[in-house]
């Protein structure tokens, strides 16, 4: 069995890839501001070299948890920006109705 230190070691060089929030701004000439959104974006940062018998099955794993975990936060952040960036432009477009 490898030591946690040397898999953690493993997974940071070997993941294939992670989920970060990105912010985007476009122009509404309806109300005459500048709108924020947020996206969800993956990005690959390694492939799998060579791995053997278990500790491929263990370095997988890992990927996932951490590829997971990455989705899980990076998700809320998403949700929660796109929340405060629907209230911030409702906020600053209350002169044209029905927005």
């Amino acid at each position: 069995m490898a030591l946690p230190g040397t898999l953690l070691i493993a997974c940071m060089l070997l993941c294939s890839c992670i989920f970060l929030p990105r912010t985007t701004t476009r122009y509404d000439p309806a109300c005459g501001i500048t709108q924020r959104h947020m996206t969800l974006e993956a990005y690959q940062i390694a492939a799998f070299g060579g791995c053997r018998n278990e500790g491929c099955a263990e370095l997988l794993v890992l990927a996932g948890a951490v590829s997971a975990a990455s989705l899980v936060v990076s998700g809320s952040v998403v949700a929660v920006g796109e929340v405060v960036y629907w209230l911030e432009a409702k906020g600053r477009c209350l002169t044209v109705p029905g927005f």
